[in-house]
């Protein structure tokens, strides 16, 4: 309610005067934000955007470093929850719980938590919705120009909406190295490689080239981050093509 609250606003200028925690506590300080930033890197509201959202992504860090071992520690027990599956295999309620209880269980003597995977997510959104609204509500940032694009306006070559639906494939790629699931699983993830990029496209293609610019600045950041996070998985990864390939 709060994110489609702050959607009805968006013909409505960001000021200091603007009301409620939508735009007190989340689209004014990025509007803010960029603006201190372009300010002190030649009045360049492209420039700001960018390190504002280096600035972000690097507050977000330890979130996706703890979403990296909750995947890798549900993995280590993927075998000792298939076996509990298999144990109450039966679909009545009563059997049900039990495997509910027993998996619980099978969490807390690992440590694991199974909702650390979508942390990382359930915090971009608003921060990204956020910077959408702090872009789209401050004129000096809409109407500023940076490199081809104006900030405000759709990319009109089309170059950062393509940019972001690669680098989109490339950070789900390689974030799926090492990861060892069961085949429905393994579907799923690859179904999404493939759409995620796609559907990152085409949403860009229509909303401002500032929104385009930190999404493809996030992703960079990101195919860093997950290189030096899973680099023994990568380098193992590309040893073990280039052994098969060279077998072939």
């Amino acid at each position: 309610m709060m994110l489609l609250a702050g959607c009805t606003e968006m013909n409505e200028p960001i000021t200091a005067e603007s009301e409620g925690f939508w735009n007190s506590y989340i689209v004014y300080p990025l509007s803010l934000l960029i603006i201190w930033m372009a300010e002190h890197l030649g009045h360049s509201y492209g420039w700001g955007l960018i390190v504002t959202t280096l600035i972000i992504r690097t507050a977000i860090l330890p979130l996706m470093i703890k979403q990296v071992k909750s995947s890798k520690a549900m993995q280590a027990i993927q075998p000792e929850m298939k076996a509990l599956q298999e144990k109450y295999s039966s679909k009545d309620q009563a059997t049900q719980r039990q495997l509910q209880q027993e998996t619980m269980a099978l969490f807390q003597k690992y440590n694991v938590n199974p909702l650390a995977g979508c942390l990382p997510i359930l915090v971009q959104m608003p921060i990204l919705i956020g910077v959408y609204h702090a872009i789209s509500r401050t004129e000096q940032i809409a109407n500023d120009s940076f490199l081809w694009f104006d900030l405000g306006s759709p990319d009109p070559f089309f170059i950062l909406p393509i940019v972001a639906g690669i680098t989109t494939f490339i950070q789900q790629k390689i974030s799926m190295v090492g990861m060892n699931t069961n085949p429905q699983m393994q579907a799923q993830m690859t179904m999404m490689l493939y759409i995620m990029p796609i559907m990152i496209m085409i949403f860009a293609f229509n909303f401002p080239a500032a929104l385009s610019l930190y999404w493809v600045v996030g992703n960079i950041y990101g195919i860093v981050q997950t290189y030096f996070i899973k680099g023994p998985e990568l380098k193992k990864a590309a040893a073990e093509n280039a052994g098969g390939a060279k077998k072939k």
